[in-house]
Order: structure tokens, then sequence, then C-alpha cells
């Protein structure tokens, strides 16, 4: 045997069983989405009934294909909450698209890493390619750098220390230790993860600044002037404020560009988390939630909320890209290289693993096109808008926001009852027997204390008589009369 064979018993899947195993793989695939609509889409099963149907220790001996899908059939699906079914309009809804997949299972069988240009060229230059495509496609600047993150979590604490280092306290050097107490603002509206950033970033709760939301819950910017004075006026140092385009609970738009004069006014990073709604803007006449954010320090907005890409892929993009390479870069030996003007993408993150997430975003464009992306938001948009004029038409229900893009919140209101408490019990209950249906799934909210119920259109596959059904299974679950015809 030549000295560069390995033994086979020792090698991977020889290449025959792979072909066949990925045709295997591939059927099921095709199979589960083509059937998806016949399975409930909320898990209908108990905490801990999956651990106890799976063995407590590996096979010692290797198990085939067949027994690995019959276990998915058996013991996963029946526990999965069906984030690709056309009845998903919980939080936000999302589609792993077909090209989509087809990208994920090409990057998975790169299996590489792109910390540096040089570990995979065609990685960071797909992913700045891409972006780029992105940007545009938004109608925001093509010039911003750009990067692929896991999820809004991620982007926003990125972005979030770069605004940190941009104060110019030395933190990264010095620490946090004899420096004044930084501090945070964003609204009463945004997103849990910008106080999970400040608290990883030392500042604790008190560094937040939670600005109070209008009655369409944009931030007050008036207030936030307040704040901003109250902190100097006490030695604190403020030195980001995080604008929301999309809010999660209401999708309210955070008026920017008068946020954007403020942040200019004080030395401010202005960082604007458009997760949910950026991708609307591919869609031109929903640009206008966008309006200011080409004066933003950075932005993140999600391809796997509403862009058609699996989960998980977040484009975080900055006009002062500097500013995280002061914050992040670090070199060691090990990981210096000789590429003369090459971009190393781990030195504007904590993160040195990356995996090629541009390759599924990549497929998406080719496949849809701008074009085709419009008119699927825009679908979804129209999918809206005709809920919220059923709900507003029917004496039993009540919006409770504007429906600026695909979600609508909304509640059963019996004429005559304003007990808030008792409203909050039944539609809690509601929900309940909605989404026990297995027909859809929706979710819920608070806004200014009001419980209410969520519906997010976001699938490629859902349609007219998804959403019908779902104000239908309200009416019923409330006793209340069904929609008019």
């Amino acid at each position: 045997m030549n000295e560069n064979q390995v033994e086979p018993s020792l090698s991977d899947m020889p290449d025959d069983e792979f072909r066949a195993a990925l045709a295997q793989v591939s059927n099921w695939l095709a199979r589960y989405r083509e059937n998806i609509r016949a399975l409930p889409v909320l898990a209908q099963t108990s905490p801990g009934k999956t651990e106890q149907a799976l063995p407590p220790c590996p096979p010692a001996k290797g198990e085939p294909v067949e027994a690995w899908l019959k276990d998915v059939d058996d013991i996963i699906v029946p526990a999965m909450t069906h984030w690709n079914h056309p009845g998903f309009m919980a939080y936000f809804a999302v589609t792993g698209s077909a090209p989509g997949i087809l990208g994920e299972m090409i990057s998975t069988a790169f299996n590489v890493n792109g910390m540096l240009w040089k570990t995979s060229p065609a990685l960071t230059e797909l992913e700045r390619v891409v972006l780029r495509w992105y940007a545009s496609a938004m109608g925001l600047p093509t010039s911003w750098f750009g990067m692929i993150t896991d999820t809004a979590s991620t982007s926003t604490l990125v972005a979030l220390t770069a605004a940190r280092e941009a104060a110019g306290l030395n933190v990264r050097e010095d620490g946090l230790s004899a420096k004044p107490a930084l501090v945070l603002y964003c609204s009463e509206e945004a997103h849990s993860s910008v106080d999970k950033a400040a608290l990883v970033l030392g500042m604790g709760m008190r560094g937040i600044r939670r600005i109070p939301s209008d009655d369409h819950f944009r931030m007050r910017v008036d207030l936030l002037e307040e704040e901003i004075g109250r902190d100097l006026a006490a030695q604190r140092r403020p030195f980001a404020v995080v604008a929301t385009v999309g809010t999660t609970s209401a999708t309210g738009v955070d008026p920017v560009p008068q946020i954007a004069d403020v942040c200019r006014r004080h030395g401010l990073w202005l960082h604007v988390d458009a997760a949910y709604a950026g991708s609307a803007a591919v869609a031109p006449e929903f640009r206008w939630a966008l309006a200011g954010c080409e004066r933003a320090d950075s932005l993140v907005t999600n391809p796997h909320k509403w862009l058609f890409t699996p989960i998980d892929c977040s484009a975080l993009f900055t006009a002062r890209p500097d500013a995280f390479r002061n914050a992040f870069s670090l070199i060691p030996e090990y990981l210096r290289t000789d590429a003369s003007g090459a971009v190393d993408m781990m030195d504007y993150s904590f993160q040195l693993g990356r995996r090629f997430r541009a390759v599924k975003l990549w497929f998406v464009f080719r496949y849809f096109g701008t074009d085709g992306l419009a008119e699927r938001i825009r679908a979804h948009v129209g999918l809206g808008k005709e809920f919220a004029s059923s709900v507003d038409l029917h004496p039993s229900l009540e919006r409770l926001a504007p429906a600026h893009f695909s979600v609508v919140c909304f509640r059963v209101h019996p004429p005559g009852l304003d007990d808030e408490a008792e409203l909050e019990r039944i539609n809690t209950e509601v929900l309940r027997k909605v989404n026990a249906s297995g027909d859809v799934f929706l979710s819920h909210t608070k806004l200014k204390g009001r419980y209410c119920l969520r519906l997010a259109v976001g699938h490629l596959q859902t349609r007219a008589a998804d959403v019908r059904r779902a104000l239908e299974l309200v009416c019923s679950s409330a006793g209340v009369a069904p929609p008019a015809a």
C-alpha cells in the first residue's frame, strides 16, 4: 500500500456511499418541504420528551443513513416547531428558501474558516461583493464596509464595542476602571439584544436609557435630548444611540434623521437596528423606512428574517471600519500573513471562526433577483394589510399599532369590555387555542401595557387562505362572529 493511502476502515464515508446517502437526504428534504402543511406548525410535545426518546450514549458501531432518517422522522420532526411552515406567523416569520438551502449545502461541503483572507479568499471576497449587492438593493451606500455575522444580537454587540472604542476612552487598553459611567440610549421598544450588549460591555442595566415612544411606537427625540442633557450634567459619558427600523413588537420606525441630528450635535455613535424592516427597502416604495440611515455609523439587517435566507445570516454595515479595527484587531504570530492589501475579517469582530454564509445569500440573489425579491415583499405586505383591514372592520377585534409592513398587532376586544386584566385573560386563552390547532402559530407582546396578539407574514408559501384561516381561528377561539365573507 502506498504510504499516503489511508486504510479504508479509517477513512471518511466512501464516495459511492456518500452519493447514495446524499440522494436519500435530498429526497427527504424534498418530501419534508412538499408535505410540511400536513404537520402541526407548533411543536406538540412536552419538555424532556425528546431527550427521553434518544439513547443516553452514542453507538459504538456506525449506523446506516436509513436509521438516521428514521429517527429524524420518528423523534425529531414531531418535536419541531416548523419555522418553514406557511402557517408560521409568530415573531418574525422566515423562509429557508430552496436556493438558500442549496447554498447552505455547498457552504457546508466547503467547510472553510474565513478568519483570514488567506484561509479562504473566495469567502472574504464573495462576502464583500454580496453585501455591496445587498446595500445597493436597499438603496444604502455601497461604499460601506460589510460583514456577515450569525444574528443581529452579535452584530449589535460588535457595533457597540466599536462605538465604545470610538468614544476615545481607551477602554481597550485600560478597561473600564476609573472611567466615567458610559450611557447608551435606545427606544423603550428596542430589542433586548441592545440591553444584552450593554451587559457584555460592562455598562450594566443602569447604563441603558430606554426612551419612551410616541403613539406610533417611535422613539421621542425630545426626550432623548433631555436624557442626554441630564447624563452630561451628572458627569456621565453618553457614547451611542440605537435607533430601530422595524421594532420587534410593533414594527415602529424611529425618526432616524432627527436622531442622527442629535448624535451629530453630541458626538455620539448612531447604530441602526433594521434587522426586520431593512430588507423591505428592496422594494423601493418602502425605502422611506431607511431615510436618514445613510448617516448612521453602523447598521444591521438580517437576510434570514425577510430575505428568504436560511438561519443564520446577519449583515452588519459600517461607515467607520477603522473603529472596528481599533476595537478588535489582535494579531498573534500564528495568524500573521504576507497577503498585502488583503482584508482579514477577524480584525473587525471578536469572532475568529467564520462560516461561508455568503454563499446562501448569493444564491438567493441569483435565483430571485432584486425584482423577484421586491415582488415577494410586496405580496407579504399586502397580506398583512388585508388582515389589518379585516381586524379594523370586525366589531370584536381591535388593532393596537400601525401596520407598516407585514406584521399586525391586534387583540380580541368585545364591545363594552375595557378591563385590561380581563382582556389579557381572554387574549391569552385565544392565543393558546389558536396555536393548539396546529394550523397557524401566532405570538404575543405588550404595547403600552396592553396585551396583544401578533401576526407576522414572511414565509414564501403563505397565501391569503392561510391568513384568512388565522383570522377564522382567532374568532372561533374567542367565540365571536366569524369575519364577513
